[in-house]
């Protein structure tokens, strides 16, 4: 078989494209189909994109290598009496601590925190806002930057200081555009007003470009941090919180503990061991535990399966618009079979047919793409402005849907342009 000659070639492309410009309006038609199929594409994959990154940056904030150990309030919950009050009593506690830091392998930190105070105010403003105990650890475990002044020190710990980092929405809240490192707050507890001073305030979190909840059930917007051992000097282990007109006594020794693994080959089985302590320590589930790295992995499973979905509902477009190319090349051939036949009178081969016909399916389905990566990203843009949902436009969403775009056209015009070469040339002639 001879190959196929260059110059013929580009005379068999040029003729393709001169008779697509002959009929704009009808190549423009059937190019949309493949131009919103490729737009659908990229910006259905965009939004599943964003989603999973919002998805997987709250969970990172949790850090991949800690388990969370969180006291929760059962419904038989315990209750003693003190002072004609009731006082519930539940969670982790420091037995529940003291073994895991000594029997279980692998531990690095285990960072305590302790909720004190539901209130805090400046001056005449005032939010209902926790105000938590814990180490210089946790900011570094969670993985939050400071936005302004430092965090929690060892030094703070050891001398028992009356000092607090805030966060982005206490410092608006209560500081406004004032300076809010230097000044000073009260943490409204079951002891009364506490004076705490301002020596940091943290970074705003942020997901899909609006405040996040912040990790797991905690706000770190909405918190203010003191050091655990201020905490324990000067609240002791029952607080006392204020709702509805009534007092609620809890005897509370922990509110969460993070704890901290070397590896994160380790992170499953430690998760496991804990579970064990509190199993083996408490004869009621006050606690809960969760692992991140366990929620990332399902987080990644259930993205892959997101885009795997999304792409199939999307690339249908792309399947009516393969259609649409092939019903107007069939009809494009009826209506040139004169054309074509004249075409083989003058020696034309029906590879050359077929080659001239695919070129005209593959200008439209190639252009088609190109035109539809461009509204794609246009889109997703306007939805993440708009709608504010974070979107994402991966590389390689667009060269799947230009690939894909291409492969259509060759498909779905391979048919038609079979169908005009395999036309007889004196049928052809005899044509109207």
């Amino acid at each position: 078989m001879r190959g196929i000659n260059i110059d013929i070639l580009l005379e068999t492309f040029l003729l393709g494209l001169n008779n697509l410009r002959l009929h704009k309006l009808r190549s423009l038609l059937t190019a949309l189909g493949i131009i919103f199929g490729v737009a659908a594409v990229i910006c259905m994959l965009s939004i599943s994109e964003g989603a999973s990154a919002d998805e997987m940056r709250m969970i990172r904030l949790l850090g991949t290598q800690n388990v969370i150990c969180n006291s929760m309030k059962p419904e038989g919950t315990i209750q003693t009496s003190q002072e004609n009050t009731p006082i519930l009593e539940y969670g982790i506690t420091e037995q529940d601590r003291m073994l895991i830091e000594r029997t279980i392998p692998h531990v690095k930190h285990v960072i305590p925190l302790k909720a004190v105070a539901f209130a805090v105010q400046h001056r005449d403003k005032k939010v209902e806002w926790g105000t938590v105990g814990t180490s210089p650890d946790f900011f570094e475990t969670v993985n939050i930057d400071v936005a302004q002044g430092r965090v929690l020190v060892q030094s703070d710990m050891d001398n028992l200081r009356q000092v607090c980092v805030i966060g982005a929405d206490v410092r608006k809240e209560l500081f406004g555009f004032e300076t809010a490192v230097g000044a000073s707050l009260f943490a409204q507890s079951g002891s009364g007003l506490i004076p705490y001073k301002v020596v940091g305030v943290l970074a705003e979190v942020t997901t899909a470009g609006a405040p996040a909840r912040g990790i797991e059930d905690r706000n770190l917007n909405r918190e203010i941090y003191i050091p655990f051992a201020t905490a324990q000097k000067l609240y002791g282990d029952v607080t006392v919180r204020r709702s509805s007109g009534s007092n609620e006594r809890i005897k509370l020794q922990y509110s969460s503990l993070y704890v901290t693994i070397d590896d994160i080959e380790h992170v499953l089985p430690v998760s496991e061991m804990i579970e064990r302590v509190f199993e083996y320590g408490h004869e009621e589930t006050d606690y809960e535990v969760k692992v991140p790295l366990a929620r990332l992995k399902l987080a990644e499973k259930k993205k892959a399966n997101q885009q795997l979905m999304l792409g199939f509902i999307a690339g249908i477009s792309l399947l009516v618009g393969g259609i649409g190319i092939m019903n107007i090349m069939l009809a494009t051939v009826t209506e040139r079979t004169r054309e074509i036949g004249i075409r083989r009178a003058l020696g034309a081969r029906q590879r050359d047919v077929t080659i001239q016909f695919l070129i005209e399916t593959v200008v439209l389905s190639t252009s088609g793409g190109a035109v539809g990566i461009v509204l794609g990203r246009i889109s997703a843009h306007l939805i993440n402005r708009f709608a504010q949902w974070e979107t994402i436009v991966e590389p390689w969403t667009m060269v799947v849907s230009f690939t894909l775009s291409v492969l259509v056209g060759v498909f779905f015009g391979m048919y038609p342009a079979m169908s005009a070469a395999r036309l007889d040339p004196i049928e052809a002639l005899r044509h109207e």
